[in-house]
């Protein structure tokens, strides 16, 4: 796959002249909902036979180099380039094949029932677990149910690594500082906690536990390195795995209540892997910003590396945008939570042209409603995905996880298909 970004008066025909693929080709590979419209700054991937790439107005062999996981030195070798400087609009690049990476992909999966089904069916091939969320915990180490036989099912189908994910939800559907606690401060839930978790695993062929505790008080951080070394105890001798997923920490003493009970020293030792959650930063209730900005995750990883081994790392990738609506209020309108798709057509349906921050490595556009609002829109695309697959290659982590299924972005897929392997268990 080959990433190409829209300029005005293109077509994908004559995109697809310019690359020597069909334009059905490229509507498929995209799921355009309308071949005839397209979007200035739209990113599409283009599935050419050989790795070519034409330069675009104000590109550089360092952007090119970046989209593509390589570097400028062995592109200017491939193509015989004495000055990096001097390269033309259209001028023809031959790209060398990067070697595919072995990683381990988790995605998260909200939905249950027939429609949870169809969800893991359709990308269970891309994946090595999937993580039904979530059955819950209750202060006396009780579980929640979860109707997930059919996303169960699915998974055994697609050869698909089930995970368990225990929260500390309450019954309002927010995480819960109290709820952990009770569970954490008391020897005796804790246990049985883990016994229902165990029964659990060994009633419906889970694979292992994924536990996302939040908000946890920080007077329980070792109270919850205790949890996972028992379950670790409990669960390794019969051939389960143990995992958490943790705030995006830069630093091992960082304030706040959702990073200081999560000791990632501790998780690296005690853990067969550790989700990072690396996004939100762009959330719904706060300003309009890049979900996932790649210059915040870069700082996650540097300290995340520094206390977890590597081939414990899996890096988090949202599967989402969001629509902010202007001026922003804090307290006021949450933003909407779209797909990349829908963004698209947003995009398409407002006239609007999609620029891109290089910073944050992810596009984003204004546009105005029908009542006159302005809207702030910042999703993600092909551009800022592979630069997140490559932040991936450059790190030697251990691979990603997505939350979350449901969010059409077939881009994402080819990509990852472009770029990895995919660990079977």
């Amino acid at each position: 796959m080959q990433i190409h970004v829209v300029q005005s008066g293109e077509t994908v025909w004559t995109i697809s002249r310019r690359y020597g693929v069909s334009a059905n080709q490229i509507a498929r590979a995209n799921q355009l909902p309308n071949p005839n419209v397209l979007v200035i700054g739209q990113s599409l991937v283009i599935p050419t036979p050989d790795r070519i790439h034409v330069v675009q107005p104000g590109e550089s062999l360092w952007v090119i180099a970046q989209r593509y996981g390589t570097n400028v030195q062995t592109i200017m070798q491939e193509n015989r380039i004495t000055n990096p400087s001097m390269i033309d609009s259209g001028q023809v690049l031959r790209i060398p094949q990067r070697p595919k990476t072995n990683i381990e992909v988790n995605a998260y999966v909200t939905t249950m029932g027939e429609q949870g089904r169809a969800l893991v069916r359709d990308t269970g091939q891309h994946l090595t677990y999937v993580s039904p969320f979530s059955y819950q915990m209750r202060p006396d180490g009780s579980l929640t149910p979860l109707n997930d036989s059919a996303v169960l099912e699915a998974a055994r189908a697609e050869d698909v690594a089930p995970l368990m994910v225990v929260t500390n939800i309450d019954g309002k559907g927010a995480f819960s500082s109290e709820l952990v606690h009770a569970v954490l401060s008391s020897p005796e839930a804790r246990e049985r906690l883990i016994t229902n978790i165990l029964e659990t695993l060994r009633n419906k062929g889970y694979r292992g536990i994924n536990y996302d505790l939040e908000y946890v008080p920080e007077i329980d951080r070792e109270l919850y390195n205790q949890l996972l070394r028992r379950t670790v105890e409990r669960l390794r001798p019969e051939g389960y795995l143990t995992s958490s997923a943790v705030a995006p920490k830069t630093r091992a003493d960082q304030e706040g209540l959702l990073y200081e009970a999560h000791d990632y020293a501790a998780h690296g030792q005690i853990l067969d892997f550790v989700i990072l959650m690396t996004y939100e930063w762009g959330w719904a209730g706060g300003p309009p910003l890049a979900v996932s900005p790649i210059y915040e995750v870069r700082k996650v990883l540097d300290y995340a590396v520094t206390a977890i081994p590597r081939n414990k790392i899996l890096m988090s990738i949202p599967l989402y945008g969001r629509d902010w609506t202007l001026p922003f209020v804090r307290g006021g309108r949450p933003a909407a939570t779209l797909s990349p798709q829908e963004m698209i057509s947003r995009a398409i349906r407002y006239r609007a042209s999609i620029q891109y921050d290089y910073r944050a490595q992810a596009p984003f556009f204004h546009y105005f409603d029908e009542q006159r609002r302005e809207h702030e829109v910042w999703f993600e695309d092909a551009r800022s995905i592979q630069a997140k697959f490559n932040l991936v290659k450059e790190y030697g982590i251990r691979g990603i996880s997505y939350w979350t299924l449901g969010f059409p972005f077939p881009q994402n897929w080819l990509l990852l298909e472009d770029n990895f392997r995919v660990r079977k268990l």
